[in-house]
């Protein structure tokens, strides 16, 4: 069995996605949520879920090592960030080398960074008259969005669309592409 823990600080759609994708699997486990926000959907979700859930702050994740004991506690093998805006601590980093995986909704290299998330990035898509945009899994590193590109889906730009637009066709990309990329991921670590 190997166990997924997801790392969130909004809704929690991605989360609730790839939670229910692997209910089904008996290799993969998603053990826990963790979030950074008290008031996220993304703990509400996980109760719905029936995944634990575990609240942080700046402090407990950068000054002490209880997250990264937490995770070692649950045995995690694979660290997922679906909608997480906090750099990972280098502690972190360095146990999970090559097992911590991000989604960013765009194409990498363009529209990522800090800041750079969720409407603000559909609304630069527009604004650079993009035919094209699209998701992004890559590795974490210790700068934001420049992690090894593992796998991009693209989605045609309409003249017509809105930034509300692009996100329902990102996030339909993100439901169908993100969970199969984390099994992909995943079962590279067994062999």
């Amino acid at each position: 069995m190997s166990n997924i823990a997801i790392f969130a600080s909004g809704s929690g759609s991605n989360a609730q996605a790839i939670v229910e994708y692997f209910k089904e699997k008996e290799l993969y486990k998603v053990k826990l949520i963790l979030s950074n926000k008290p008031n996220a959907f993304v703990i509400e979700r996980a109760k719905m879920l029936n995944v634990p859930a575990i609240i942080f702050d700046k402090n407990r994740f950068y000054q002490t090592s209880e997250i990264e004991q937490i995770l070692e506690n649950e045995k995690i093998d694979l660290i997922v960030l679906a909608g997480f805006l906090w750099l990972v601590p280098e502690n972190i980093l360095r146990i999970y080398n090559k097992r911590i995986i991000n989604i960013h909704p765009a194409l990498l290299p363009k529209y990522g960074g800090q800041g750079m998330y969720g409407m603000r990035v559909h609304q630069a898509v527009i604004d650079n008259h993009e035919t094209e945009t699209g998701i992004t899994i890559h590795y974490v590193n210790e700068i934001y969005d420049k992690g090894e590109i593992i796998f991009q889906a693209k989605c045609k730009v309409e003249p017509s669309d809105t930034a509300e637009k692009i996100a329902e066709k990102v996030h339909a990309l993100e439901y169908t592409y993100f969970p199969k990329i984390i099994e992909s991921v995943i079962s590279n670590l067994n062999r």
